[in-house]
């Protein structure tokens, strides 16, 4: 806002009684005035000559020499220089004369103030109240929605401004606060120390009903002196931001060695298409998985060992809405016992004796985000099932020898080989735990009962080991093929796979030959009715059959049709022969 005394226009010259007509002539030319404030000798006000005199003495034809004391007016409209503006704003509207003399308190003349310069003055100081309405209406509005809690201040340390969340975080109405002092209405706040200070500062943390909060005061500075302050509350999810302070300081110790953990964690290779079958109950089994993929549900797979239990599981992983997370994999059977609960749920610095400076990581820890899979569950000790089970229903748990919940976000996929419904009976398995696990059932069938899949492996894996190996194997030999689809495979989908390998290896025409093939096999068939005793007609009849199923994935009548027998026929050679149905 203006001041009176930038409005006024100093007075530097001396204008007496005894000023001559040609002087004055020239001050009012050269200054632009519409009058000369006349003094005495002491510079006080005795009166003022105006233009009208200057032409009332050129009428009466006074030369240029004579005083002007006889044509000047000695009733002056004078202001004093402490008139306040708002009463110069209507002296200055409301007044005849265009302009005003302004004396000081000894009567002494300071200045003249013109109706233009009032005029100019109003201009101006609209332009600055329009300014001035703008940037509080700017203030306001950022004050009002303000996600933190904002005071301001003036000069005098009392409240201008608040933000509602400020008053809804002291239960203030704004006619309490506004126009007060802050150390009545807002004590705790302590702003008043920029006053002194002169420097920006944060509070420790404080708290009101329970609400932690921290208080940043600013102080607002003119000239190097503080002319107010601004307080930011910062109290929204404050307790979220400490905790993240917390542990980000430990992270940045333990970075490395968690980076490290976290490079070390498995992903899931495999996916649906890896799973090569022809079998209608395998085909229908993988669209099961594939749907139960989908959910979020406990998936507990069963089967014996090698029939790809871990490959269906890696292909769920890859099919879920976790895929982009880890897929993570203990198995339980392998682990020793006493290490099986820090594998797991990992263990804290000082654990115990032997544990790692820094701690370890668990598979809950790796796998957050992501899967975990539990190969061999049956084989998890009672005790471990219970803590098992609590991280399942409360999706949280202990670190050993930590005293923090760790609070995880895990899809369980389990699998076993063993018969957890006995296990239950025999108390050997958590009742609890089974039914918490066994959500989704898949059985995966072992290769024996899969007759139509065992030719379609080998060629599948013989494609896939020929770029492994880097061999040329084109086929196999119809002797070693009669071997290979006549054995019952104990150890499943592994078991044929490891023995395509090693027969591969030790091909050398191109072919897999009957001595390819592990010793163990060859004894087998050594040892099987496959004598001169068995009839010869027999074996061709079994022989045949096996390949026209596998030919037509396993459809009887398409089968039948290609034998030239009816479809009861059919079935009864399929008993006969105790052929997987």
């Amino acid at each position: 806002m203006s001041q009176f005394n930038d409005l006024i226009t100093p007075v530097d010259c001396i204008v007496t009684e005894d000023t001559r007509l040609s002087e004055a002539i020239s001050l009012m030319n050269s200054k632009k005035w519409n009058l000369l404030p006349v003094t005495n000798t002491n510079r006080e006000l005795v009166g003022v000559f105006t233009r009208s005199g200057i032409f009332q003495m050129i009428m009466d034809r006074k030369p240029l020499t004579t005083p002007i004391k006889s044509y000047m007016k000695e009733h002056v409209e004078t202001l004093p220089i402490d008139t306040p503006y708002e009463n110069i704003e209507m002296i200055v509207k409301n007044s005849p004369v265009g302009t005003g003399v302004v004396i000081d308190e000894h009567h002494h003349v300071v200045g003249i103030l013109t109706k233009t310069d009032m005029v100019m003055s109003l201009l101006q100081t609209s332009q600055e109240l329009k300014t001035v309405k703008i940037l509080k209406r700017t203030l306001e509005t950022a004050l009002d929605h303000a996600y933190d809690g904002i005071v301001m201040i003036d000069e005098k340390k009392n409240i201008q401004m608040v933000s509602p969340p400020l008053l809804e975080l002291f239960n203030l109405q704004p006619e309490s606060v506004l126009s007060k002092p802050v150390m009545k209405v807002l004590p705790d706040l302590h702003l008043d120390n920029v006053y002194q200070s002169a420097t920006a500062e944060i509070s420790g943390f404080l708290e009101i009903n329970g609400i932690k909060y921290i208080v940043h005061r600013i102080p607002i500075l003119e000239d190097g002196k503080v002319i107010g302050a601004i307080g930011k509350i910062v109290f929204r999810q404050l307790n979220e931001v400490s905790e993240l302070f917390k542990k980000l300081q430990k992270a940045e110790n333990k970075a490395s060695f968690y980076h490290q953990q976290f490079q070390k964690s498995a992903s899931a290779r495999f996916t649906w298409e890896h799973l090569f079958t022809v079998d209608p109950y395998m085909e229908k089994l993988k669209k099961s998985a594939a749907k139960a993929a989908k959910g979020r549900s406990t998936i507990l797979i069963r089967g014996e060992s090698g029939t790809g239990k871990e490959l269906f599981a890696q292909a769920i992983h890859n099919s879920s809405a976790r895929s982009t997370g880890k897929f993570i994999v203990v198995n339980c059977a392998a682990i020793p016992e006493d290490l099986l609960e820090s594998e797991f749920f990992g263990y804290d610095e000082g654990a115990f004796t032997g544990a790692r400076q820094k701690g370890k990581l668990g598979k809950f820890d790796l796998a957050n985000g992501g899967t975990l899979f539990l190969d061999e569950i049956g084989d998890m000790s009672l005790s471990l099932q219970a803590k098992l089970l609590r991280v399942l229903q409360e999706r949280e748990f202990y670190r050993v020898g930590g005293t923090v919940r760790i609070q995880v976000d895990v899809r369980i996929v389990a699998a076993t080989n063993r018969n957890l419904e006995e296990m239950v009976k025999e108390g050997l398995f958590r009742e609890d735990l089974y039914y918490r696990l066994n959500v989704i059932s898949l059985n995966v069938p072992p290769l024996r009962e899969r007759l139509y899949d065992t030719d379609h492996l080998i060629s599948q894996f013989m494609i896939e080991l020929n770029q492994i190996l880097g061999t040329s194997i084109t086929g196999i030999e119809d002797r070693a093929r009669e071997v290979i689809l006549d054995y019952a495979w104990p150890g499943n989908v592994r078991e044929l796979r490891n023995v395509m390998e090693r027969a591969m290896t030790f091909a050398e025409n191109g072919k897999i030959r009957f001595e390819d093939l592990p010793e163990y096999m060859v004894k087998q068939v050594s040892m099987r009715d496959l004598s001169p005793r068995v009839s010869l007609v027999e074996n061709a009849e079994l022989e045949a059959i096996k390949k026209a199923l596998v030919q037509v994935k396993g459809n009887k009548v398409k089968a039948a049709r290609l034998l030239g027998i009816s479809r009861s026929g059919l079935y009864e050679k399929i008993k006969k022969y105790k052929l997987p149905t």
